[in-house]
This record gives C-alpha cells, structure tokens and sequence, in this order.
C-alpha cells in the first residue's frame, strides 16, 4: 500500500501496518487512519495520518523511558480496541519537540494503545497520577543514568 507521509515522503507500507482509531486522538478527533512506522532513531515510532499528510506524531515505548511505567487505563479504553491478550497490546507515548530542544518531552499520562492483532488504537488517560503530560526527556534519562 502506498501512502503519503510527513517523514519520509511517498512509502509503500504493509496494509498490517495500518491503524484505525474509532474515536482518534484527543484534539484529532476526525482523523480516524494511520500508520505505524519506524523512524530512523531507534526506540522512536511515527503515527501518521492517513487522512492529512502533514500529521504525524512522534512516539516511543513508556517502558523505555520510565522501567516503573505501568499502564492503567479504564477496562472499557482496553474493550474498545478489542483487547485480549498482553501480547497484543503496544504502547507508546506521544513526543513533543519544541524550539528548545531542552525540552522535548513525552506524555505518559494520554497513552496510545493499540491492538495490533485487531489493527485498532486508542488514546487513553491514565488512572495513575504519576504520570504527567510533560515528562522531559533529558530529565528522565539523566535520572535513570540514560538507559
């Protein structure tokens, strides 16, 4: 499947590697179509729009950043994506890189989770309070010795 993508220009992808989300993502609400790719610095993903070219959100795997990260989201966020196994369940972060590079950081309070078995996602909110919408980068790395 050929697509058009704000990283990477014009890409032949894998039909598996398309996501629909049911009620899209907060303040994204009517685009219901992306893709899920790799990018070139590895442990970081792009979601990217199929229904605007210009929108993709960088992400990466909570785990990676945070080792005490767990996920805790409503059961019905879980239902919603036809959640039935763990081994089904992807989860990452949304990124967001300023100017000042200094403060890049990713939101572990609105997970995306996606059922790439059923090929749905969904952002959620998590039920745990210690995680915030901001959680700088270079200030978890520091803290963790940049695992």
């Amino acid at each position: 499947m050929r697509i058009d993508s704000k990283p990477y220009g014009p890409l032949e992808i894998n039909e598996r590697q398309v996501i629909t989300f049911p009620v899209g993502i907060f303040g994204f609400e009517r685009l219901r179509q992306y893709a899920l790719l790799d990018a070139a610095q590895t442990g970081f993903y792009w979601l990217q729009s199929l229904e605007d070219t210009d929108l993709a959100f960088i992400m990466l795997n909570p785990y990676d950043l945070r080792s005490d990260y767990v996920l805790e989201v409503a059961d019905e966020d879980l239902e919603s994506i036809g959640y039935e196994q763990d081994e089904d369940i992807l989860v990452f972060a949304i990124v967001t890189i300023p100017d000042d590079e200094t403060k890049i950081s990713a939101n572990l309070q609105g997970p995306v989770i996606i059922n790439r078995a059923a090929q749905l996602g969904r952002q959620s909110i998590s039920l745990d309070p210690r995680w915030r919408t901001k959680h700088l980068l270079l200030d978890e790395l520091a803290e963790t010795g940049g695992r």
